[in-house]
């Protein structure tokens, strides 16, 4: 208001009649001056036809009615300016006012005299409220700048966050995807070992191992594919709250672009203009309590969201992909362990059986052997026992007195009962030579077939189960890196 324009009104002798009061409109040999009537002027107004969105009769409006074009009924209004009068209605004005009665005039010095009195206090007035709304506006804007700046480093952490928690995401599904590789190499195990054949077929240490770890498998494979669920709801709602936090920054920095504005705007800027209506509060205007507590929401609701998704992150590195996979890893340390003691002692089994069944093999030569001296031990007594009764035959061919009871006769009854009782003595024995020969042939065919089974168990987990295992992820593929 420092720059306020003194009004300077002629007194009313200062005012040539004859200048400005014209009643012939032109006729002299001068022309009027631009602001009194001209020559094309004429009145009343012409007609200005049929008015539309734009142009001088422009009206902004559908509405219409039957007294809408004509001059001095309404404003015509548009979306900038209202206007009432045409140019030679307003340079006939100029007439008028200008050649108006020296009382008008005396009223107007008079109220330009009063005005002088005030135009300074007003001036001062007009000035400190101005700069008092100036000093309100550089408040309003380092406010806004604070709370903007606030929001700009809850954007940024929202960007971290949503960066890291799909980093984990990702890292979840190599970790499940390294998990397969798992389930595939116990359940080649499983499998193989339902290939043993007889009493091998058992459910051994190793097979209890590895149902545990197959149980533990799956136990992880369903946390992991849960918690992956829940990734990507709070990802949702972590991209959610970052176009929240960023419509909010947009908004904000927009008002502090338009405060800044304000801050510079003078008296003598270009750009400032009547702007009708321009101090009514519009209806959905918030307080100023109302948008502090609006922000303060906004950045608490942000920071509860991604303390969300940092404990959902801290929860997949902890007990999820660390604790959950060295369990596992432990586990398949265990069944490694267990498989690589099953292997030895299925070797101590198999060269003890090597051992039993080379003896038993020797012992099933010796026994053969055996039979085959105690069949000709037989054969031989069986010509002693024909000598001796072919010896007690003749003797009793023996004539009359002759054929009596000697000692002779004795020692050769004697030489048959005892020939005879040898002869079924060996002939027992070679009968249970018979049948341990028998049962050696029988427990060499058992310990044939237990040593080809077990070989083949051997085979399955020495080749098989523990040449798949060699593959068995390590503990950082487990966790996802």
């Amino acid at each position: 208001m420092a720059n306020v324009t003194e009004c300077h009104v002629k007194k009313p002798e200062q005012i040539e009649k004859q200048d400005v009061c014209k009643s012939d409109h032109g006729k002299g040999t001068e022309p009027n001056p631009p602001f009194l009537p001209q020559k094309l002027d004429s009145y009343p107004a012409p007609e200005p036809g049929p008015m539309g969105p734009v142009g001088p009769w422009a009206t902004g409006k559908v509405e219409w009615n039957p007294m809408a074009g004509i001059t001095g009924t309404r404003p015509v209004v548009d979306h900038y300016s209202i206007t009432r009068y045409s140019d030679g209605e307003w340079r006939k004005h100029n007439e008028e006012v200008l050649c108006c009665t020296a009382d008008d005039l005396h009223r107007v010095n008079m109220a330009d005299y009063n005005s002088r009195r005030g135009l300074e206090s007003i001036s001062a007035v007009a000035d400190k409220t101005q700069e008092t709304s100036t000093n309100r506006l550089k408040e309003r804007s380092s406010e806004l700048l604070r709370w903007k700046t606030e929001v700009e480093q809850e954007i940024r952490s929202s960007v971290d966050e949503v960066r890291l928690l799909g980093m984990q995401r990702r890292r979840a599904i190599q970790a499940r995807n390294v998990l397969g590789l798992c389930r595939s190499i116990n359940g080649e195990c499983l499998t193989r070992r339902g290939f043993r054949d007889g009493y091998d077929l058992a459910r051994d240490k190793v097979e209890e191992e590895l149902i545990k770890e197959a149980a533990m498998i799956a136990e992880i494979d369903m946390l992991i594919t849960n918690t992956i669920r829940k990734i990507d709801e709070q990802q949702a709602a972590n991209k959610s709250m970052k176009e929240r936090l960023e419509g909010d920054w947009s908004d904000r920095n927009e008002a502090f672009i338009l405060t800044n504005e304000n801050i510079y705007l003078k008296n003598d800027s270009p750009t400032i203009l009547f702007r009708a209506a321009a101090a009514r509060f519009p209806e959905h205007q918030s307080s100023e309590e109302g948008w502090e507590k609006h922000t303060r929401e906004l950045l608490g609701m942000a920071a509860a969201v991604r303390g969300q998704s940092a404990e959902l992150r801290a929860l997949l590195n902890g007990p999820i992909l660390q604790d959950a996979m060295r369990d596992l890893k432990q586990q398949a340390e265990t069944v490694d362990i267990t498989l690589a003691r099953g292997i030895a002692d299925l070797e101590q089994c198999i060269n003890a059986m090597h051992q039993e069944l080379a003896v038993v093999v020797r012992r099933n030569a010796e026994s053969e052997t055996l039979m085959f001296d105690l069949q000709h031990g037989i054969r031989a007594l069986d010509k002693a026992m024909k000598v001796a009764q072919t010896r007690l035959d003749n003797y009793q061919l023996r004539p009359g007195v002759e054929n009596c009871r000697d000692k002779s006769m004795f020692s050769l009854i004697d030489e048959v009962k005892s020939v005879g009782e040898q002869s079924t003595s060996m002939k027992g024995q070679l009968q249970e030579a018979e049948e341990a020969l028998l049962n050696l042939i029988n427990s060499r065919s058992t310990l044939e077939k237990e040593l080809k089974n077990k070989l083949k168990t051997l085979d399955i987990d020495r080749n098989r189960c523990q040449a798949c295992r060699s593959q068995y992820p390590t503990a950082t593929a487990m966790s996802g890196f």
